[in-house]
């Protein structure tokens, strides 16, 4: 597959597939994310530390998942509109090999190197 016959259908597969598998993610790691009870009678201070720490490593991993559903979100808009696969900065295709790894990148290698 070269850049002028990007199958769009296959990449919005694989973003629908991946957008699913984030959002049963989400849901299941929503109990997680809870606040901790800070019951001392019922769980000894280490353990509550360690709840504590599990609850804040939870709230940022679904965090990071709201942000890959989103970066999915626009590349299925992107899809929809006819401009998938094209570079946001400078309207390149961006390469096949770099959109198998990660179908939801906006930005080719180059002017994601430069940004960093």
């Amino acid at each position: 597959m070269t850049e002028q016959d990007l199958d769009s259908i296959y990449f919005k597969k694989l973003l629908d597939g991946r957008l699913a598998e984030i959002n049963e993610l989400v849901e299941t790691g929503d109990n997680a994310a809870k606040p901790v009870e800070l019951d001392q009678t019922r769980v000894g201070r280490l353990s509550r530390m360690d709840a504590m720490q599990a609850q804040a490593m939870s709230v940022e991993i679904k965090r990071r998942r709201e942000l890959e559903s989103a970066r999915i979100a626009a590349a299925l808009k992107r899809v929809e509109a006819g401009s998938y696969g094209e570079c946001l900065e400078c309207g390149e295709m961006i390469a096949i090999a770099r959109l198998e790894l990660n179908p939801s990148v906006p930005l080719c290698i180059q002017c994601a190197e430069s940004k960093e």
